[in-house]
């Protein structure tokens, strides 16, 4: 893709000296005697070691162990270890050594709220007592180092306290959206051949008791290897317990001694695997360490979202998502407060969200392009019959912003006086490719810069470095947050991410760089769906339609819709004997939600003849999608069906 991008646009948002003068990036600069962020840019891009290294002093990251080397790549970049032969275990640093230490136990870790009303705040010494614990029931269940435990539980304060205990034991966190059916949960839970599961009765959804433990049954009907459930007790809505592998939490986990050991832990042992779709076959686990997801998560919440301690950080997410995790290990690593919303942001009323921040006082608000477009329909009355001065800044990420809802949050919410830190990566980066900061000016729906230490790039079709143009977005240079591979499956690892140019991470996006060194990110340049904010891969989806016996092909796409940014549409052919019809359509749909959730429900099915295909047999999403659209679908020589595009037309 090599279009020439009309940017357009001024620039709207200047750092002050109040932004700068308080940022932990100009201490960080200062305390390196680095004189500007081009500066900081290239060094930190050159040599990793000390960078990293940098970082690691700067958060203050306590090593049971030190390191001796802060990196090693002679396996080649795309396999570099890092801290060797460190031991860390990082709840240590999340919880213990805030814990521990009279002048910081009392501080606020956790603040939480529930859509029904209720709330919970835990201090660092409280969040302690409660992850020791969790700690303490996982091992009286005969959890150890290195089992698997999934979590599929709402956005509780439970479900922290969960993670960071199975962290303690030396576990593995397998985080699963709380929107899953039970296909999507049980595809995952198996292929990390998962020992154990936290779940919860159900949750509250605008006003609602949505269930979640049943769906959590089904899915382990096909998960042998789940040796214990420990479930949370949100809604009260009956729920069955099976005799010897299910416990209520608050019998289990409440009787627990608050004191539990520190699993003593390598730095580059898996903390967790994060499941994240690509285009073709099963979801990807991207493998994360303790010393790499934590510690990206942390750096850029401190260089790019500027939150220090005393501060509250509260990202609309769900744990499922990586921006989940990266909430409670970047936030706790900081020694700073995290929020935790449980329910719908626009319940009972629309002005639900304002109302959160002026309760809580929260300094840093992480939302997405799908909200902001949700939330602006209302007007400008919900959000003015609130007092927003305790927003310090905002943060976004999961999708490209249009102009008119990036602007309406920054003029109607932000009084255009405070920056949008626009936040691009993924979960195999633990973060950020690219992100704004405090010290680096702003236009609308622009990225500052790379977040230090992440050699980004755009590249042509050829693979040459280009500006005013769109390319793919790549990365030069390995960094501490980056994948160690994916679960069991290194090949496809490299396949996708390191097979198209030497020691060239391409990471699927399309992007551009202004004249003015402002960047964007302008969509997947792979098939890739992402539904506000959700990634997801089509081969997912189509295999759930293609187990109905009236479907023998089926081909999902995402097209753009008007709040959620892009909507799934599935196009499907039919075994023979079968007939179009709407009961079908909609038996079809019922079946997507029921394993993989209402949010990945198809806006449209349509029923063709047949899908566009390669010689070898390849479907042409890409042409799919652009016949959909009524595009030009381009190059079509490759195609041996080339009549099916056509079909495609007539079907909308």
């Amino acid at each position: 893709m090599a279009d020439t991008f009309d940017f357009g646009g001024e620039i709207v948002w200047r750092p002050t000296p109040e932004y700068v003068e308080r940022s932990h990036l100009m201490r960080f600069m200062s305390a390196h005697s680095i004189k500007s962020f081009s500066e900081l840019m290239e060094r930190s891009t050159t040599d990793i070691a000390w960078f990293t290294d940098a970082v690691l002093r700067h958060l203050d990251i306590e090593f049971q162990q030190p390191y001796s080397q802060v990196v090693d790549i002679s396996r080649g970049i795309q396999n570099p270890e890092w801290c060797v032969d460190g031991r860390l275990n990082i709840t240590h640093n999340c919880v213990d050594k805030w814990a521990n230490n009279t002048a910081t136990s009392n501080n606020i870790a956790l603040i939480w709220e529930g859509e029904e009303g209720k709330t919970r705040r835990l201090t660092y010494g409280e969040l302690s007592i409660e992850v020791n614990r969790c700690a303490n029931a996982l091992r009286h269940l005969g959890f150890a180092r290195g089992d698997a435990l999934g979590i599929y539980m709402p956005m509780t304060p439970e479900i922290a306290i969960a993670l960071l205990a199975i962290v303690k034991i030396g576990g593995i966190v397998l985080p699963l959206f709380s929107g899953y059916g039970a296909g999507a949960v049980c595809s995952r839970l198996k292929n990390a051949n998962a020992k154990g599961l936290f779940t919860a009765d159900g949750f509250f959804r605008r006003g609602k008791t949505v269930p979640l433990k049943p769906v959590a049954d089904i899915a382990l009907q096909d998960v042998p290897s789940i040796k214990n459930v420990i479930v949370l007790q949100r809604t009260g809505n009956a729920v069955k317990m099976q005799s010897k592998r299910d416990y209520w939490w608050h019998e289990l986990v409440a009787s627990q001694p608050d004191q539990a050991i520190l699993e003593p832990t390598d730095a580059e042992d898996v903390l967790m695997v994060i499941y994240t779709s690509g285009t073709t076959g099963r979801p990807k686990g991207a493998v994360h360490t303790h010393c790499g997801f934590p510690v990206k998560a942390a750096q850029d919440i401190a260089f790019g979202l500027d939150v220090h301690p005393g501060e509250t950080l509260y990202w609309m997410t769900d744990m499922g998502w990586m921006m989940g995790p990266w909430l409670v290990f970047g936030a706790t690593l900081l020694g700073a407060t995290f929020f935790m919303y449980d329910g719908a942001p626009d319940y009972p009323g629309p002005d639900r969200l304002w109302e959160l921040v002026e309760r809580h006082n929260i300094n840093a608000l992480g939302i997405s392009p799908t909200l902001i477009r949700a939330l602006s329909v209302h007007g400008e009355d919900p959000v003015k019959t609130h007092d927003l001065e305790c927003i310090h800044l905002f943060g976004s990420t999961g999708e490209p912003w249009n102009p008119e809802p990036w602007r309406w949050l920054f003029e109607v919410v932000g009084n255009s006086t405070r920056p949008i830190i626009n936040y691009s990566g993924g979960t195999e980066i633990s973060g950020g490719i690219v992100m704004g900061n405090p010290l680096m000016p702003l236009k609308p729906a622009s990225f500052s810069a790379p977040c230090p230490g992440i050699a980004a790039d755009v590249f042509d079709e050829h693979g040459n470095s280009v500006r005013n143009q769109v390319g793919e977005l790549v990365i030069r240079a390995p960094w501490i947050g980056m994948t160690r591979g994916f679960w069991q499956d290194k090949q496809r690892y490299l396949d996708t991410y390191w097979s198209r140019w030497k020691n060239v991470w391409v990471h699927g996006d399309w992007a551009a760089i202004d004249g003015d060194g402002l960047w964007y990110i302008l969509g997947r340049s792979d098939d890739t769906i992402n539904v506000a904010g959700k990634r997801l891969g089509p081969a997912e989806i189509e295999s759930v339609l293609v187990r109905h016996p009236a479907v023998s092909e089926a081909a999902a796409i995402g097209v753009p819709h008007k709040i959620k940014g892009t909507e799934v549409v599935c196009l499907c052919v039919l075994a023979p004997g079968n007939k179009p019809n709407n009961d079908l359509r909609a038996d079809l749909q019922a079946q997507v939600v029921a394993d993989m959730g209402k949010p990945l429900r198809p806006g449209e099915i349509k029923f063709v003849s047949d899908l566009p295909k390669t010689r070898n047999a390849k479907v042409m999403r890409r042409i799919i999608r652009a016949a959909f659209l009524g595009e030009n679908p381009g190059d079509t020589a490759s195609l041996v069906n080339p009549e099916a595009v056509d079909e495609i037309r007539r079907a909308i």
